[in-house]
């Protein structure tokens, strides 16, 4: 399936799509201080905090396929760089329909990402990922995404 076959638009009366798809991003294995649930209502309370109050530098797209159906959401966020004070956007979240994965919808998300931070003179985009989230970190490598910074933890107990 080519990346024309999505429509790409703003999220508009989407929140219930866009909330369901959250568990979607601890489906895998998580680091062992993370708790399944406590990731899901922090993603929960941040995406609906960006959807209720809209606010400036937060954008959220939803793709449709040629049917009209939803199959996926790209959150994005302008963001200054740490290092050259320049605008980057970040890919806060990102998810596909569990039945419309590797049909190419991921890919279209991305380009559209890429696309929108051109538009806006970025200089990076940037998205942070769970080490054991192997099928996401596919999909950015394939699309041309490196490491940048390695956040690591270690509990404090």
């Amino acid at each position: 399936m080519s990346d024309s076959t999505f429509l790409i638009r703003l999220a508009e009366d989407d929140d219930d799509f866009i909330l369901g798809l959250i568990p979607r991003f601890v489906d895998f294995a998580l680091p062992a201080w993370r708790k399944r649930h406590e990731c899901i209502e922090g993603i929960r309370k941040d995406l609906s905090r960006h959807l209720d109050d809209q606010p400036s530098n937060s954008y959220v797209f939803v793709a449709e396929n040629d049917d009209g159906e939803r199959v996926g959401f790209i959150h994005l966020q302008k963001t200054q760089d740490y290092f050259t004070g320049r605008t980057n956007c970040h890919i806060s979240d990102l998810a596909v329909v569990p039945r419309h994965e590797g049909q190419g919808v991921g890919k279209a998300l991305i380009g559209h990402a890429e696309d929108w931070a051109r538009e806006h003179h970025c200089q990076l985009v940037t998205l942070a990922v769970f080490p054991g989230n192997e099928r996401a970190r596919a999909l950015y490598e394939a699309a041309g995404y490196k490491l940048d910074l390695l956040r690591m933890a270690k509990p404090a107990h």
